[in-house]
């Protein structure tokens, strides 16, 4: 029988001792690694910008204006089956497709390479409109039931419009790839543990949140110019607000945590807008 080998205290601090050159040579490689991953993901979202006409603004884009379109074409049948398919009601349906058009026209929407299409789904519970990229706009039953005017449904879709013509789920892909890259060089710095992990894709999920906040306001601001070109009172849009807090039953979470404003958030912004477009009050004569 062989026998056991036995090593003391001393034997192994003396290992250690050994092997603390390496561990650290191997910890300084991945450090650099992962700073060229941050350096590389960095870059790579500088370097992806263009000019944005409608908002005038410089922003980061991860796809072309043709794939964003074909995306949203892609996507529109799968969404509008999580919705219950489209409604049946041609009336209703027409009604949505005037609107959103009246929009389009007399706005920069118009002006735009954006294929908007406008779609009513025949969802009954869930209080909602959503836009996907290149021109895709939802608005469910369950919200348009509740609408008093015409004027609060081009609200909702002035604002989708908005979501769109100012390009922010290309702004999400390409801030999404950026925090992938930031998190990849995180982890490979860090040696992959399971703590860093959880850690990167915290403070990734709050970045991107963030940035989702700020695009419903720039939406918001946008949907009172949309209304406003169109001929629509833009207070409408007020109203709007007060719809989606009693739909949501008073209920929200913390808006530093939200992927949307606060109701007082969204409603100052909106007002400021309105403000700042009829410094003399909202003329009379426009559609409510």
């Amino acid at each position: 029988m062989r026998p056991r080998i036995v090593y003391g205290p001393r034997y192994r601090q003396q290992r250690q001792m050994r092997m603390g050159p390496a561990r650290r040579r191997g910890g300084h490689s991945r450090l650099w690694i992962g700073l060229a991953f941050a350096a590389f993901a960095f870059l790579s979202y500088q370097c992806s910008t263009e000019y944005n006409p409608v908002t005038g603004e410089e922003q980061h884009i991860a796809i072309t204006p043709d794939q964003e379109i074909a995306l949203g074409l892609k996507a529109a049948p799968e969404m509008a089956a999580q919705h219950g398919g489209l409604h049946p009601d041609r009336e209703a349906q027409a009604l949505v497709d005037r609107v959103g058009q009246r929009l389009v026209q007399s706005s920069e929407a118009g002006k735009t390479s954006w294929k908007f299409d406008f779609h009513l789904l025949a969802d009954p519970r869930t209080v909602n409109a959503f836009a996907l990229p290149g021109g895709q706009v939802f608005i469910t039953a369950a919200l348009l039931k509740r609408f008093d005017s015409e004027g609060e449904l081009a609200g909702v879709l002035g604002h989708e419009i908005g979501h769109v013509v100012a390009r922010h789920s290309a702004q999400r892909m390409a801030k999404q790839q950026l925090t992938q890259g930031l998190t990849g060089a995180v982890l490979v710095a860090a040696g992959g543990g399971g703590s860093e992990a959880q850690i990167a894709a915290m403070v990734g999920q709050m970045i991107n949140m963030k940035y989702g906040r700020e695009d419903e306001l720039q939406s918001d601001t946008l949907g009172v110019l949309f209304m406003s070109e169109a001929g629509y009172d833009p207070r409408s849009l007020i109203k709007v607000m007060q719809i989606l807090e009693d739909a949501s039953g008073g209920e929200a979470p913390p808006e530093w945590m939200s992927t949307h404003p606060s109701h007082g958030n969204r409603v100052a912004t909106i007002q400021a807008a309105i403000d700042k477009l009829y410094p003399q009050g909202v003329p009379d004569g426009m559609t409510p």
